[in-house]
């Protein structure tokens, strides 16, 4: 959902030459500074030679807490993150780390939320790494601006109350639209926080 809004700005800025998209399935869109990489193991980058020269990174994989198991839910939030980070920095020190995490990331790793646990873990993982600029942001209930099939039903129920519940309690949430496009903007040409909570974004 994020990640795409990212690509389609990054696409559209004239101050990007060169966008790389690696995913595990082609993507339905084609532009001239648009390079594909197909890669399935995640948890596996030393291979992937586009991280070579990277300025700016947006780090949006990530999966709805109850729609895997734990164990997988751990790996995907916690070591494809790490094995990602590890990559890039070897081959792109300089890179700034733009990462998705979410409201609540417990940066003590000791919550007994599985999700604020494993974010917060995974944030702290980013840090050690010393990237010159990380910046994470923490969105609470993402609102789509585009049609999908929501996760769950409490997903289903939030999206249709979500317009007059931020009118009441702004804090809440924030749109797909605006935090993809906080995300590129402070990306791009920096911010002034390590962390943006949903309030800034």
């Amino acid at each position: 959902m994020i990640g795409g809004l990212i690509l389609q700005r990054c696409l559209d800025s004239d101050e990007l030459s060169e966008v790389v998209s690696i995913t595990r399935k082609p993507l339905t869109i084609a532009h001239p500074k648009l390079i594909q990489v197909k890669h399935m193991d995640f948890l596996d980058f030393a291979g992937v030679n586009e991280l070579a020269g990277c300025d700016v990174c947006f780090y949006c994989i990530g999966v709805y807490t109850g729609q895997v198991a734990n164990v997988e839910f751990k790996k995907i939030t916690v070591d494809f993150t790490n094995a990602f980070a590890k990559a890039l920095k070897s081959k792109s020190p300089a890179c700034t780390f733009c990462f998705l995490s979410g409201q609540g990331a417990d940066s003590s790793e000791n919550s007994r939320i599985l999700f604020a646990r494993e974010k917060g873990i995974a944030e702290n993982i980013l840090l050690k790494t010393a990237f010159p600029k990380i910046y994470i942001f923490r969105p609470g209930y993402i609102y789509p601006v585009t049609p999908r099939e929501e996760p769950n039903l409490a997903y289903r129920v939030m999206r249709k109350i979500y317009k007059p519940l931020a009118a009441i309690y702004p804090g809440i949430g924030t749109t797909s639209q605006k935090l993809a496009d906080k995300m590129f903007e402070v990306g791009i040409h920096g911010g002034n926080k390590r962390i943006y909570e949903n309030k800034n974004i």
